[in-house]
């Protein structure tokens, strides 16, 4: 069996950052973009006396699946939990200015090109955000990526993946919110505070970042589903990360619109609904919201299997 085909059934939340690159675009199609060879680590952790990775913590190359170009970020949790630094920061969004480009100029040497042979940008998410060592670098590039989204939007869509073991927080949290479709597992996490930060702020009685259970109720991957953060929900295995993107990939910019979560007046409106239900509601567990949404016995959705969970749960309408 071929690396490729064996890392199919890795588990997602298992799998490394360059691992999930590789297993989520057609075997033998992937190629790395300013990898370890190139040797492009943060100099500011040098200058601090901490270690570098040659990647510095993010792998970016582009692949295909099909006919469909795709552009891939990839984020390593194990290096300083994920976060973006100048180097990393550049990376990732150099990838996506890549792939505004390559759309740009396929379409105007081949203006009968299908939705299905236009590029699309993926990103793996596993950060808590801004590199607290270069702040300021960190912060400018989560700056860049949100404008490089808007240039993006109406051509070259953008789909989260976040199903890792850091999950996706801090200043990520809003760039994976700004994309054009989310897909998590039930053991990704999704939020623009993380658990512990919670704790340290508000106390232990607020939130509990020991109490496991707790925390994925609150930013585990269900929640995200039934509140309308994620889009789509699937399994713990690169494959079905990579056949919901594979669904997604051939079609028209225009659905892609649809499927968004933010930036538009409609979205906004929503948005407020949804916040004056939580003022409302003044809910004391997610529980509170899965009932709201019409879940008659919503603790049974907690470790329900997956596909039951996904047959037979009510999403929250505002």
């Amino acid at each position: 069996m071929s690396k490729w085909n064996d890392l199919q059934e890795h588990s997602f939340l298992e799998s490394n950052a360059r691992e999930r690159a590789l297993g989520i675009v057609d075997d033998g199609t992937f190629t790395e973009l300013a990898g370890p060879f190139d040797r492009l680590s943060s100099p500011h952790l040098v200058l601090l006396g901490d270690a570098v990775e040659f990647d510095d913590g993010i792998v970016c190359g582009v692949g295909k699946i099909g006919k469909t170009p795709v552009f891939v970020v990839s984020q390593e949790g194990r290096f300083i939990g994920g976060s973006i630094g100048e180097v990393s920061g550049a990376k990732m969004a150099n990838t996506i200015k890549l792939a505004i480009d390559f759309h740009d100029k396929l379409v105007a040497d081949y203006p009968d090109l299908s939705d299905e042979e236009k590029p699309i940008v993926v990103i793996s998410f596993e950060t808590g955000g801004v590199r607290l060592h270069e702040s300021n670098a960190g912060l400018l590039a989560h700056a860049e990526v949100m404008d490089l989204f808007q240039k993006a939007r109406g051509k070259v869509p953008v789909i989260s993946l976040i199903g890792s073991k850091v999950g996706c927080f801090g200043g990520m949290g809003f760039v994976a919110a700004a994309t054009d479709v989310i897909i998590m597992s039930e053991f990704g996490r999704l939020g623009l505070t993380g658990p512990e930060v919670i704790e340290q702020e508000m106390g232990k009685e607020e939130f509990d970042s020991s109490d496991r259970a707790l925390v994925f109720r609150t930013t585990g991957g269900r929640h995200k589903y039934i509140i309308g953060d994620a889009n789509f929900l699937v399994a713990d295995t690169i494959a079905a990360f990579r056949e919901k993107v594979a669904d997604l990939a051939p079609l028209p910019v225009a659905d892609f619109e649809e499927m968004r979560r933010v930036g538009s007046p409609e979205t906004v409106e929503r948005q407020i609904r949804g916040v004056a239900l939580a003022a409302e509601m003044h809910p004391q567990d997610a529980r509170d919201v899965w009932a709201k949404a019409g879940n008659d016995n919503p603790a049974s959705l907690t470790d329900m299997p997956l596909a039951a969970f996904l047959g037979q749960v009510k999403r929250l309408q505002v």
